[in-house]
């Protein structure tokens, strides 16, 4: 099959959506198909074909949220070198820029589009609206979400049940949903994979000593993403244990917010901000950890809570919806409701070594339920389903048109 992967994010950005697309980029290579990329260049206004021909960058302005480019809705000279590529199918990550541009190209040259929906922009429009107009500019992207999820492709994968239920209960959304959590390269994270003196030199860079107990967090560093939370209830941990470190992994608007958060409550000493990483030394950040944390409620998914049960680390986790077919609490992890429970779990795995590695194994043994093969296999049976429904609509088109020639009489006009 000839898969064309239209995205508005591929690295070098490091985020959830490019390294979930990068995976089934090469799950699917590994499965014999030929996989071509359309995306945004990232350094400059100009148009870059490369990995043999098989990844086209278009230029992009840039809009101000991180960094994130508008492309035009249909450049000519991106148009001919994808006629050439001959596709068979349109697997699209992004509502707007490249993936407008991917819904035009889908219908002038009659490609099925599948469209898989990575965020839930309503839990975004402050970074628009700077606060004003929250209500009416969530009822837009509401419109355009159902527009553009409805009325342009051919079926729709979502990666949890809680961005199912959005759509389904919320959208009223009457058309199929598959629920396909986004798989990871789970073997990247393995702790025999990573070496050792990378670990141990990336621990003295940080300054972290043998006898810290570490608490990671990944992630864009911004509001949506509850990081506050983090800091705020960090101080109660140190009290318990002085060897808690809080590190935070990520860049973002609110990094320097937040530095001086934890400098105001006296425990910078205790809380490390990396700023942006890397994507390849992602993995050693993980089996630097003892615990991996995250208070964010506006996951579709949570990829950075797989990886860290890849790399063997117990997980304790925002009681949400995208977090729940994940970490089984008290087996990978826990769960927590509020600022209490977060704490008391927290102090109870700080205190307990052995608990840690016990939950971290489950974790690692769980993980393989997300890795890229399987995940790719699924991805795949629904560009199966919209082949199949598009040669269905083309049958359908058929006869009807032979039913009405029959009804007028047919006079070999």
């Amino acid at each position: 099959m000839r898969i064309g992967i239209f995205t508005d994010t591929y690295p070098p950005f490091i985020n959830g959506v490019s390294t979930s697309i990068q995976m089934l980029e090469n799950a699917l290579i590994k499965k014999g198909h030929k996989v071509f990329i359309v995306t945004v260049n990232p350094e400059d206004m100009t148009y870059k074909l490369d990995k043999n021909e098989r990844v086209l960058r278009i230029p992009g302005i840039p809009i101000g949220i991180y960094d994130y480019r508008l492309t035009t809705l249909y450049p000519i000279k991106a148009v001919n070198i994808i006629k050439e590529w001959n596709l068979d199918i349109i697997h699209t990550h992004t509502e707007f820029g490249i993936g407008t541009f991917a819904r035009v190209i889908g219908k002038q040259f009659d490609i099925p589009v599948v469209h898989t929906y990575h965020t839930m922009y309503e839990d975004y429009v402050h970074y628009i609206t700077k606060g004003y107009f929250d209500g009416p500019s969530k009822k837009i992207v509401e419109y355009l979400t159902k527009f553009y999820c409805d009325k342009t492709i051919e079926e729709l994968i979502v990666p949890t049940k809680k961005t199912y239920d959005l759509f389904k209960e919320k959208y009223k959304y009457d058309r199929n949903v598959h629920i396909i959590p986004t798989g990871i390269e789970i073997e990247r994270f393995y702790k025999e994979k990573i070496e050792l003196n990378k670990i141990n030199n990336k621990k003295t860079e940080l300054g972290i000593t043998s006898d810290d107990v570490v608490v990671l967090f990944v992630g864009r560093v911004a509001s949506e993403k509850n990081v506050e939370f983090l800091i705020n209830n960090h101080s109660q941990l140190i009290k318990k244990n002085k060897n808690a470190k809080l590190l935070i992994v990520g860049d973002g608007p609110d990094l320097e917010k937040y530095k001086k958060l934890a400098k105001k409550q006296k425990i910078e000493e205790n809380i490390i901000f990396t700023g942006k990483v890397p994507w390849n030394d992602i993995p050693i950040y993980y089996n630097i950890a003892d615990i991996f944390v995250t208070a964010s409620n506006t996951e579709t998914q949570g990829l950075t809570v797989i990886e860290a049960m890849a790399a063997s680390v117990p997980v304790v986790a925002l009681d949400d919806e995208s977090f729940r077919n994940t970490v089984i609490d008290g087996l990978t992890g826990y769960l927590f409701k509020n600022k209490k429970e977060y704490i008391n779990r927290m102090i109870e795995l700080i205190g307990d070594k052995e608990k840690r590695l016990s939950m971290g194994n489950q974790g690692r043994i769980n993980s393989e339920t997300y890795s890229s093969k399987y995940f790719a296999e699924r991805v795949l049976h629904v560009y199966k389903t919209a082949l199949k429904g598009r040669t269905l609509k083309k049958d359908k088109t058929f006869f009807s048109r032979v039913k009405n020639i029959v009804k007028r009489g047919f006079h070999g006009k």
